[in-house]
């Protein structure tokens, strides 16, 4: 696609919103570099600051990149680039997990921070933007593109598999392939999309009435920008936010499954809103499933790596115990729940209930939380019989096959 296009009106505004965004993220990423040490409470407005900036510039970069690629490549490029935090973190944990060995805290932590962030991502993430379109477009519900099919499907796939990771009690190299694998399959599927050039609002409309070339090496300096700032300030972020939560007294495990994930999946959550506050609901939640597709196979799938290279013992697994296999389990159910839900192309406003009050009463009433695994296995088997005939739809899409009219 060339940049022959009508000159679209830019504001002044785009222009100081652009360089306002680049300007906040400076403070943080040079304490990130620097390692000065501020109060936790100082840190976490520099550094959450610099992450909502980030946040902006990364929205716009994936806009423009929706000229020469795909929207669901680039939204896929947004979600992996926004969910850099949560992969800092976890890595960080597992790195010293892989160092303190099978059965110390950081073993503990690693998961903790993987599921929290996963849980999040449904029960918080996916009910915020759908409440916030309905709200914004005066809607009972939001519709997903048929294109969509196709994060439904490694979804599925990879939540499949990660049911077999708490059968068998630990993390080994054979899963690191296999999920890593889905992913690659799905980013490939997805680089073969169709372009449809966007709606430019905003500061994205600069970009947009550039030439290819300079247009080209602005997005991806965007990308880049906004990729670094975010993997400076993500542990130093949670970091500030744990240590600010422990002066109060609360419980270290819950922060790091809790609190460390609410803050560095807040890139992905801001760009999201953001997007659908503007009525474009379908790429918000879009930007959340990829960012689960992608946390659910290629966040899960290189742990074990990092654990081998930090323990020095290549071929020994990361081993699970029965806290965190419950919940890997409680994780997994969630999500095929969740799969359930979206298979017939929409999310409804008590659909989105749903994820709120299940979610809450596990966070809330920890005692249940097996009870609300099985409720969310038997909900998803309801809704994959009462959706079942999308299941062969997403199938195909999602291997890129024709459909039986021909389509």
């Amino acid at each position: 696609m060339t940049s022959a296009r009508e000159p679209l009106v830019v504001g002044k505004g785009s222009y100081v919103f652009l360089v306002v965004a680049g300007l906040v993220t400076l403070p943080g990423m040079y304490l990130g570099i620097t390692h000065l040490t501020v109060a936790p409470v100082l840190g976490a407005i520099v550094f959450g600051v610099a992450i909502f900036g980030a946040a902006f510039i990364l929205s716009w970069a994936a806009e423009a990149a929706e000229i020469d690629i795909s929207e669901s490549l680039a939204v896929a490029i947004l979600a992996l680039v926004a969910v850099l935090p949560e992969y800092a973190v976890d890595f960080v944990f597992t790195w010293k997990a892989g160092q303190e060995g099978i059965g110390g805290p950081s073993t503990h932590y690693a998961i903790a921070n993987m599921t929290g962030a996963n849980r999040l991502l449904v029960g918080v993430g996916w009910p915020a933007v759908l409440f916030v379109y309905v709200w914004a477009r005066k809607k009972q519900e939001l519709i997903l593109d048929e294109s969509q099919k196709v994060e439904i499907f490694y979804l599925a796939m990879a939540t499949l598999y990660s049911f077999t990771i708490p059968l068998k009690g630990s993390l080994n190299l054979i899963d690191m392939v296999i999920l890593v694998s889905i992913f690659v399959m799905y980013t490939r599927r997805i680089a073969q999309m169709p372009v449809v050039e966007p709606e430019f609002v905003g500061p994205v409309r600069i970009l947009a009435n550039m030439k290819d070339l300079p247009r080209r090496l602005l997005t991806a300096l965007f990308f880049i920008w906004a990729g670094v700032a975010i993997f400076l300030v993500a542990e130093p972020f949670a970091e500030s936010l744990v240590e600010t939560g422990a002066q109060l007294g609360v419980s270290q495990f819950l922060l790091v499954q809790w609190l460390a994930p609410l803050a560095s999946e807040s890139p992905e959550f801001i760009i999201a809103i953001t997007w659908a506050l503007r009525g474009n609901g379908q790429s918000a939640i879009k930007a959340l499933i990829s960012s689960k597709v992608n946390q659910w196979t290629l966040l899960i799938g290189t742990i074990p790596l990092v654990f081998a290279v930090s323990s020095g013992t290549f071929w020994h697994p990361f081993e699970l115990d029965g806290v965190q296999v419950h919940e890997l389990v409680l994780t997994a159910a969630q999500s095929i729940f969740a799969v359930g839900i979206l298979i017939n192309m929409s999310l409804h406003k008590w659909e989105g209930v749903m994820l709120v009050v299940l979610f809450t009463a596990q966070l809330v009433v920890s005692e249940i939380r097996l009870e609300v695994t099985v409720v969310y296995i038997v909900l998803a088997l309801v809704f994959h019989w009462l959706h079942r005939k999308d299941l062969l739809p997403a199938m195909r899409m999602g291997l890129g096959l024709k459909s039986k009219s021909g389509g």
